[in-house]
């Protein structure tokens, strides 16, 4: 019982005024500077934060018919690096890193050691609220 009225008349000590604003601009429903900033880097930060699966399909098929051991016309939406492409698995972690290039972002190794083929690197960017 002493505990928790020592506690409340610290928290009573401690509170910090907010200002509020004017009942006229809360009835009126407008926002103020701070929120409306607040508001916009949250929906900025959320509208562009996946990007397009056909985009990143493309980007990715000619990330890899770029990458010098592939044979370009071999490569398909569907290609396996190391059963159609012939790529092992450093060429493999070379691909990854030239697509953290390419999308502007890291992918963690568990991730990496996942991406195996075109399909599953599509999936994994397209799904990635940070690729570029």
């Amino acid at each position: 019982m002493a505990m928790a009225a020592a506690r409340r008349a610290l928290l009573i000590h401690l509170r910090v005024p907010v200002a509020r604003p004017a009942a006229d601009t809360a009835a009126a429903g407008t926002v103020t500077v701070g929120a409306r900033r607040l508001l916009s880097s949250i929906t900025e930060e959320t509208k562009g934060s996946f990007l397009d699966k056909g985009e990143v399909a493309d980007r990715v098929v000619s990330v890899v018919k770029n990458f010098q051991k592939v044979e370009p016309a071999k490569v398909t939406p569907t290609a396996h690096f190391q059963k159609d492409l012939g790529l092992d698995s450093l060429d493999t972690v070379e691909v990854v890193m030239a697509f953290e290039e390419e999308f502007g972002f890291e992918i963690p190794d568990n991730e990496a050691e996942k991406i195996d083929s075109i399909k599953t690197a599509v999936d994994f960017i397209a799904s990635h609220p940070q690729a570029k």
